[in-house]
């Protein structure tokens, strides 16, 4: 029966590649080429251990576990499910066939392969439960989902149209150790910060940019609603706008990503001593990378994600008010 697995590319970097290249990978460029179907986690590990002499025990462990099943757990029909935490979205496929060593693929961190037949609907992680959330939150590069998680993703992406999704038991293995559990939590933190401010309208949204701006250094003008030219906030060092940098903020806090025309016509009003920041919450097709790369001013593309990670980073220098909109507490970990 049919089993559902999370493949992390590289933190979701990847998340284009395997579309574009219709294939689900995994890195470990030294252990790829030597890891072959049969082989035992222990074998591996210590392969691994040769291979990269300086890594520790639980490093080695946890990557000869992931890799092993990646090549002789993971089965042709499997579902198999990837994570974009700029888009916040989740693409399904089916596995097609055996995993293949790409050599020729190492340098963009995907020498082992599984061919994947990619869905066109992607799930948004705001339209699943709070317990799928949770349990796609791991920070493993490859594990196996449970029946409840699969059901749901396949049930919101309506994929499983023509494939059937029979039940399975879920898998009652422990997931294998993580190298690092406190570098997880980071990871985990982020998301759930990113949930809660997915949950903000957009004047809240506009509000908590403007915050952020302070806390950053600059003084801020913040547009009233209605027409606004193509500017929500205008940020500089002055809060008229006189003195330089003068940054136009535009923000987008609404589903799906903003493409090259949302783009020019941001860029279309701006002056050549303008500084951009455009702010998507639903992310950037990878054209709208290109035009602002290719824009005549300078221009900054924020996903939620870098505008929770920017948050984080300046979150003691925010304002009581912003603070109420997204209200944090600092953790401490042994360094």
């Amino acid at each position: 029966m049919a089993k559902m697995w999370m493949i992390r590319g590289e933190g979701g970097r990847l998340y284009d590649d395997f579309r574009e290249r219709k294939a689900a990978a995994i890195g470990w460029a030294e252990l790829a080429p030597k890891a072959k179907p049969g082989m035992s986690r222990k074998e591996l590990t210590v392969i691994y251990q040769q291979v990269e002499p300086n890594v520790k025990l639980g490093t080695a462990i946890s990557g000869a576990s992931q890799v092993w099943r990646f090549i002789n757990e993971i089965q042709e029909g499997d579902w198999v499910v990837t994570y974009s935490p700029a888009n916040r979205t989740y693409l399904v496929g089916k596995v097609t066939g055996p995993y293949q060593y790409r050599p020729e693929w190492t340098e963009d961190d995907m020498p082992l392969i599984r061919p994947v037949q990619w869905k066109t609907i992607e799930v948004e992680r705001d339209m699943l439960s709070v317990r799928s959330k949770n349990t796609l939150g791991a920070t493993l590069t490859v594990f196996l989902l449970p029946d409840t998680v699969m059901q749901e993703l396949l049930s919101d992406s309506k994929v499983s149209s023509g494939f059937g999704t029979s039940s399975m038991i879920a898998d009652t293995e422990e997931l294998e150790p993580e190298a690092d559990p406190l570098a997880g939590l980071e990871i985990l933190a982020i998301e759930r910060i990113k949930d809660l401010i997915s949950r903000l309208d957009w004047e809240e949204m506009q509000d908590l940019v403007a915050g952020l701006l302070r806390a950053m250094g600059y003084k801020t003008q913040v547009s009233p609603a209605g027409p606004d030219r193509g500017k929500d906030i205008i940020a500089s060092p002055d809060g008229f706008g006189f003195e330089n940098p003068r940054i136009i903020v535009e923000v987008k806090h609404r589903k799906g990503q903003m493409g090259t025309q949302q783009i020019r016509s941001f860029l279309g009003g701006r002056h050549k001593d303008d500084r951009g920041l455009y702010v998507s919450t639903g992310g950037f097709s990878k054209e709208a990378y290109y035009e602002a790369e290719r824009a005549n001013v300078p221009l900054t593309l924020w996903t939620l994600d870098n505008l929770v990670r920017a948050l984080v980073e300046n979150y003691e220098q925010t304002d009581s008010e912003t603070k109420r909109l997204v209200p944090l507490k600092r953790t401490y970990f042994p360094a």
